[in-house]
């Protein structure tokens, strides 16, 4: 299964995340190398929030992953949710469905 980790960062997060951003990129890249995070990124114009795409058998991979960031532990990350991502089209989706 799929689920996306919503971030909603601080004001001037370009500026406030400078200190923690080596630590958090180093989490996540191991978080990617164990397979559990597919991809991860800020979204653009402005740059307040973030996604990053889970795969696991429970929202708890991505949950366990926000309470253990650096972005969220210092502070960089004023709110954050899990979503179940429902995955239907393409080679990696969950749930293939295919027109009949």
């Amino acid at each position: 299964m799929h689920y996306v980790l919503f971030y909603r960062f601080v004001k001037d997060s370009k500026t406030v995340k400078l200190p923690f951003r080596n630590d958090h990129l180093k989490f996540a890249w191991e978080a990617a190398e164990r397979g559990e995070l597919i991809l991860g990124g800020a979204l653009s114009d402005p740059e307040d929030e973030a996604m990053l795409l889970f795969k696991g058998d429970s929202p708890e991979v991505a949950e366990n992953f926000a309470n253990k960031d650096p972005y969220v532990t210092n502070g960089v990350v004023t709110q954050w949710q899990v979503r179940l991502w429902t995955t239907v089209v393409g080679k990696d989706a969950a749930s293939i469905v295919r027109p009949t």
